[in-house]
């Protein structure tokens, strides 16, 4: 009754890991790089890169069950070897951008939205899991905050649903371990809707900060070419376009987190006070 977990350098994947391991349960942690994993002792660690077919049959090999990251290159050389080694269940890490009219159309959701189409048509059972904001997508201010305590955002009342990514672990093992719950579609919120400003002045005081942080209105343009070097352009105007479309609307919240583990999903501010190290400025603010 193996459980092999994808992705399990990630945020995610790694506390599943942990989850699963402390139920005395049998899991596998895969990785595109197995050798930078730290996994708990006595867990097998062997390398999948999900864009790399020829990985798949020693990673399946004895699995029952799979968490799966969304990546659309292999999928159905994937979902056939699962299928082949006996695998029953599927556990997808999707993301609430599919949920939107466009996601075909839209970069960041049409990779998850392919692998969703491919789990729905194959032979397997599967329950997906749909996201929101990651709380770890506050990191990407850290830099700021820790140096100049300026943030340029171009949409800073834009409203998200930051999860925390132990909330999304403690779903995966509970339809990974209760069969009762499989073969769903959830999506998973945290418990409040924060714009950008709310969630940077919560990190600011999770850290110390003695002075407000400097949040500075820009353009789209000097955003987008602000990131430029390392998110593509077509990335940057979906990121874009969905900030327009929830400036100053709250976010729709769910309590799915509550009603699949007994527990609510854990406020922004607990996030920011376990990570509050990273923001911390390097010199007195």
């Amino acid at each position: 009754m193996t459980t092999l977990v994808t992705g399990s350098r990630g945020k995610v994947g790694s506390a599943l890991l942990t989850l699963l391991h402390q139920q005395g349960l049998p899991v596998r942690a895969a990785s595109a790089s197995p050798g930078d994993l730290s996994t708990p002792a006595g867990v097998e660690t062997l390398r999948c890169a999900l864009d790399d077919p020829s990985t798949f049959r020693a990673a399946l090999d004895s699995v029952t069950s799979v968490f799966l990251y969304a990546e659309p290159a292999h999928i159905d050389t994937f979902v056939a070897e699962a299928h082949a080694a006996g695998v029953e269940h599927i556990v997808l890490l999707s993301s609430s951008a599919v949920m939107a009219p466009d996601a075909a159309d839209n970069p960041i959701a049409a990779s998850h939205l392919a692998v969703e189409q491919c789990l729905a048509a194959g032979p397997l059972e599967a329950t997906l899991l749909r996201p929101g904001a990651f709380a770890g997508n506050a990191l990407q201010w850290a830099g700021a905050l820790r140096s100049t305590g300026v943030v340029e955002l171009p949409y800073p009342d834009s409203h998200g649903d930051p999860i925390h990514e132990h909330d999304i672990a403690r779903v995966a093992s509970a339809v990974l371990t209760r069969p009762g719950l499989r073969g769903g579609t959830h999506h998973l919120t945290g418990p409040q809707s924060l714009t950008f400003a709310e969630q940077i002045a919560t990190v600011a005081r999770a850290a110390g900060r003695r002075t407000p942080v400097d949040i500075r209105t820009v353009t789209r343009e000097e955003w987008q070419k602000s990131v430029s070097a390392y998110l593509p352009g077509e990335f940057a105007q979906a990121l874009l376009d969905y900030w327009a479309s929830t400036d100053g609307s709250p976010a729709v919240l769910t309590r799915t987190v509550e009603e699949l583990t007994g527990r609510p999903a854990r406020p922004f501010a607990e996030w920011a006070e376990e990570h509050a190290d990273a923001f911390r400025a390097e010199r007195a603010a």
